[in-house]
């Protein structure tokens, strides 16, 4: 995968979805929402969201991209 960073929550979470990874049902769960939910990710959601690409060695989400 590329070190460019993701420019939408929505890029980030189907990269994790798509990418073969063990996920638990919960973190699946979450990435579903914010896969299709336009609404901004809460600062708990968003840390979430940044261990989970860190975790799996993925280019973290680019700033101010998370809608």
């Amino acid at each position: 995968m590329t070190n460019k960073a993701f420019s939408n929550q929505r890029e980030a979470a189907l990269a994790l979805l798509n990418g073969g990874y063990r996920l638990t049902r919960k973190a699946g769960q979450f990435l579903g929402q914010i896969a299709v939910d336009p609404a901004p990710m809460s600062e708990k959601q968003s840390d979430w969201l940044a261990k989970l690409l860190e975790r799996f060695e993925l280019p973290p989400l680019a700033k101010g991209g998370a809608q």
